[in-house]
């Protein structure tokens, strides 16, 4: 990931925190079949490791886990809150015109080689700790052990876990960080008013524009 100086993030508690409040990431590897990405939901253990390990499964009739073996390596990718920034929104535009259009957001990499496990005690575990993760801020959570024992192991039977201990984190927040004083308050006011949530989501990820 290109990471100019102004946008880098190098925190890894907050790194960690955008992991978190990512729904799903997006698993990319390459292997005998070429290029492959899934689009899954991940559990982060931050204890894990230098940087944590994260935890998936993949539906066993998925051929992208078959590529896999011990220690292949793959990239995961985060991306928390992003947006669209109009010229229009900066002051610069009327002094000067010089401005052009661009994109905000903040975006998690993480890279790591590939452990693959099919036990159904590991499997269960994981499941648990990721409908426990999402089902947390309900009134009434689901658990895994609502739903009949034999059915959720035909389930797991039909999943394969993984783990991926992170062995290079990186983190781009661009949120006009480059932009003068003005300009960012502009960027601000922009996504703030926008009627589109997530561009009002992005607004308050901004660094302080006072």
């Amino acid at each position: 990931m290109y990471l100019p100086s102004a946008f880098r993030l190098d925190d890894l508690g907050t790194l960690h925190e955008e992991i978190d409040k990512a729904r799903l990431a997006t698993v990319v590897s390459h292997g005998a079949s070429g290029l492959q990405a899934t689009p899954l939901p991940l559990l982060l253990v931050r204890e894990e490791g230098q940087y944590g390990t994260l935890y998936g499964h993949l539906a066993r009739a998925n051929p992208h886990w078959r590529d896999w073996q011990d220690g292949n390596q793959a990239l995961v990718m985060f991306n928390t809150a992003d947006g669209y920034i109009s010229p229009a929104w900066y002051p610069a535009k009327a002094e000067h015109g010089k401005v052009v259009p661009t994109w905000n957001y903040i975006s998690i990499q993480a890279r790591g080689p590939i452990e693959l496990f099919d036990d159904p005690q590991r499997l269960l575990q994981l499941v648990s700790r990721l409908s426990d993760k999402h089902e947390a801020s309900r009134a009434q959570p689901w658990s895994v052990t609502d739903a009949p024992a034999d059915y959720i192991d035909k389930m797991l039977r039909a999943i394969v876990g993984f783990a991926l201990p992170i062995e290079q984190l990186e983190g781009k927040y661009k949120l006009s960080q480059n932009r003068d004083i003005a300009d960012r308050q502009g960027v601000h006011a922009g996504l703030q008013n926008s009627v589109d949530l997530r561009d009002q989501l992005l607004a308050g990820r901004m660094p302080n524009s006072d």
